[in-house]
């Protein structure tokens, strides 16, 4: 007979971080924040707290709103009390119904909504990285970097609306999303600079790809906001990317090479670094100080290995940045599809959802990227599996969030 557990507690989340909600930023503060859409007459359930109610479940997996609403429904009485649910007198109200779900999520402001998610987000993930290391020491990272990036909600088209799609600014490092914006599908680089606009970005490395590489864009980053950049060239940009690979770069030997073996797969990256002398003409791109050439070798398991070089160009010079730190840095960028966009997709049904009416797309992205990012900065590997736990376990959602529970135990 197998021997009984000494905790309650799976071991997927007694390896998370230390949760004290007394230490930890309570989110009804910031969701206060949101104006409510509803009229006065008729309210029974706080915004903040259906917000807070809607938060825990998608932190517990929750994928719809019905899936939310059945969170709140299984939830005891005295954890919606603590959320901030009054209970009703004549026992008529308990927990939200999923119209009334429905009705605040496709009526709330998004904008409003977004910038409170994304004030949290920072404030945690700020408090986090002061008081933690960030990664092994030859690889870190010399500034604090952070990828705009931009994701297609293909469930909220329709035949007559075409889908919805968000540009994003996420850390590297504890994947967090700080800002987030709805955009046209093909005019998301004229919203590069207003979605950065709030943000301290001094000293901090902005990574963007091909499509955001604009060089007035990268101008302002640098002159206004005191920013450095990461920005892949591709075609978009002719003239800079016909002088980068034009460079001498088989008279220079590769600066960094990684290698890793994993998931049925073999991958080598290496890069070349080359500095730009405005003396001997430059490239045509503002402040840039280095041009990088990545080169990856990938070979899957059973398959013809394949071959991929990138160029890139930045604004850092060799003295603040190592090629292990540039090499880290362009990967990083690489890597907010697996850490944001791949969970999104995969654990929580984003692709799949056809929530498509008013704010309701934007607020449950809202609402993913906060559980993923609490999860993240908490730190949680396997979100999936995260999720479940906390699913069983209901209680375990309110530490995330900065709220205390003290369960009752008097049935027991």
């Amino acid at each position: 007979m197998p021997a009984l557990s000494s905790s309650t507690v799976p071991a997927v989340l007694a390896k998370l971080a230390p949760l004290d909600p007394r230490d930890t930023a309570d989110l009804r503060a910031y969701l206060a924040r949101v104006p409510d859409p509803r009229s006065r007459r008729g309210r029974w359930y706080p915004l903040a707290c259906l917000l807070t109610i809607c938060a825990c479940a998608v932190v517990s997996g929750a994928r719809t709103i019905e899936e939310i609403t059945e969170w709140g429904q299984r939830a005891p009485d005295a954890l919606l009390e603590a959320i901030g649910v009054r209970p009703h007198p004549l026992r008529r109200r308990r927990s939200p119904a999923a119209c009334t779900i429905d009705r605040v999520l496709c009526h709330i402001d998004p904008h409003a909504l977004d910038t409170t998610v994304c004030a949290h987000l920072a404030d945690r993930h700020r408090t986090t990285t002061e008081n933690t290391p960030n990664g092994d020491k030859d690889t870190r990272p010399a500034h604090q970097a952070i990828a705009v990036d931009g994701k297609a909600l293909k469930g909220s088209a329709r035949t007559d609306q075409p889908h919805r799609h968000l540009l994003s600014a996420l850390t590297h490092h504890l994947p967090a999303t700080l800002a987030q914006s709805e955009v046209g599908a093909k005019t998301n680089e004229t919203h590069f600079l207003p979605l950065l606009q709030g943000l301290d970005l001094a000293g901090h490395v902005i990574t963007c790809d091909a499509p955001h590489t604009v060089q007035d864009h990268l101008k302002r980053l640098v002159e206004d906001k005191k920013a450095h950049y990461v920005a892949v060239v591709k075609t978009n940009q002719p003239t800079p990317h016909a002088q980068i690979s034009a460079l001498p770069w088989d008279a220079v030997p590769p600066a960094h090479t990684r290698s890793e073996k994993g998931h049925g797969r073999r991958e080598s990256r290496s890069i070349k670094v080359m500095g730009i002398a405005d003396s001997l003409g430059g490239i045509c791109f503002p402040h840039a100080g280095l041009a990088l050439r990545i080169h990856r070798r990938r070979q899957q398991a059973g398959q013809k290995q394949t071959r991929r070089t990138v160029f890139a160009v930045t604004g850092l010079d060799a003295h603040q940045a190592t090629p292990a730190q540039l090499a880290a840095l362009v990967r990083g960028h690489g890597a907010i599809e697996n850490s944001n966009h791949h969970i999104r997709d995969v654990t929580f049904g984003e692709d799949a959802s056809t929530v498509h009416t008013g704010g309701a797309p934007r607020a449950m992205a809202a609402l993913r990227n906060l559980a993923i990012g609490v999860l993240k900065v908490a730190g949680a590997v396997n979100i999936a599996k995260t999720t479940r736990a906390i699913r069983d376990l209901p209680e375990h959602a309110l530490p995330f969030f900065g709220i205390g529970h003290e369960p009752d135990l008097s049935g027991t």
